[in-house]
């Protein structure tokens, strides 16, 4: 029997229509346009203003976007995993609201949380559900509110995050092409340098934890910086290398978009140049399990079938991967 290879058919995106830009956060913090850009690529971010909107307000028009664009109805998709770390709420997973609000009937669904390695994580999942042949359509949702967890008051995070989503639907080939490989790695020992504070079930939420402002991004930006490099960097070309490829041989690499510098890293680790590498950092900041599907979405009229593409991330936990695609279609 062919072996049933996971292929990427659609992708689906949005973002919020309101846009921070370095300007107003000069205002807000002290900052300047200068020193965030030069230290991040960030110009401006998107921010969900409207009262009472959460993270599956942002999914639902990805995910209706990719199935129009595919031509399936919602009930059509089996499974629905959706990576996130700014969820609805505790429980029920935001994936199960964004089904409910979408009319996918038909679907079970669950979240991944793997910070800004989610997507990753979710594909490599989701990939696994196809190749088994037990499901036939399976979307993958990177989602976050980053907005919800920033401290605007800290000017060494309210300059990083944005809120956005993305979405792909995973289908089965017997061609060659689709979800080649990947590397997913983790260490628990970094969860010091990036996390939120309160509440979780070691520290639950009181009236103390929100006055000491602990339901934040608590991140300590050197120590990120310095395994960020080297994580993304060197899981990306060790995936490379394992498989025979060359900078040659790829068509683009699409970075987790926290910052230029480590993007740049990652690029020349690779041996990669910079029209290679899909980069949008500057309009939308860092939307955590978001950015690698919204680089999908808005260069998708430029892949082509066959092409060769790196997704490579790092994030809290740490996580880290690198996963290789090979492209499905011409758009």
């Amino acid at each position: 029997m062919q072996k049933i290879n996971a292929a990427i058919t659609a992708v689906g995106g949005y973002v919020p229509e309101y846009r921070l830009t370095n300007a107003e956060l000069e205002k807000m913090v002290d900052t300047n346009d200068e020193w965030i850009v030069s230290r991040t690529g960030i110009s401006e971010r998107r921010i969900l203003k409207e009262e009472g909107k959460g993270s599956s307000d942002l999914a639902v028009p990805a995910v209706l976007e990719l199935c129009q664009k595919r031509g399936i109805k919602p009930e059509d998709i089996d499974c629905l995993i959706c990576a996130t770390v700014t969820p609805d709420m505790v429980f029920p997973a935001t994936a199960n609201i964004i089904c409910d609000k979408i009319g996918a009937v038909n679907s079970f669904s669950f979240d991944v949380m793997a910070a800004c390695s989610g997507f990753l994580y979710a594909i490599t999942t989701g990939a696994a559900f196809i190749e088994s042949g037990r499901y036939k359509k399976v979307v993958i949702v990177g989602v976050d509110k980053m907005s919800s967890i920033v401290d605007y008051s800290d000017r060494t995070t309210c300059i990083i995050f944005g809120d956005g989503a993305g979405a792909i639907l995973l289908e089965g080939t017997e061609e060659e092409i689709g979800i080649k490989d990947s590397l997913l790695k983790s260490d628990g020992s970094g969860s010091k340098f990036l996390h939120m504070k309160a509440g979780g079930s070691v520290k639950p939420s009181t009236v103390e934890t929100v006055l000491a402002r602990e339901h934040y991004v608590y991140q300590e930006g050197q120590s990120v910086f310095k395994f960020a490099v080297k994580g993304m960097a060197d899981v990306s070309y060790e995936l490379m290398e394992r498989n025979g490829l060359t900078a040659d041989d790829i068509a683009w690499l699409v970075p987790h978009q926290a910052n230029l510098r480590i993007i740049d890293a990652t690029a020349n680790r690779m041996g990669l140049p910079k029209e290679k590498v899909m980069i949008n950092i500057e309009k939308y900041g860092n939307t955590t399990a978001a950015t690698l599907p919204l680089c999908l979405w808005e260069w998708e009229k430029q892949l082509k079938k066959g092409d060769n593409l790196i997704l490579a991330a790092f994030g809290g936990g740490f996580t880290w991967g690198a996963t290789w695609v090979k492209w499905a279609y011409n758009s």
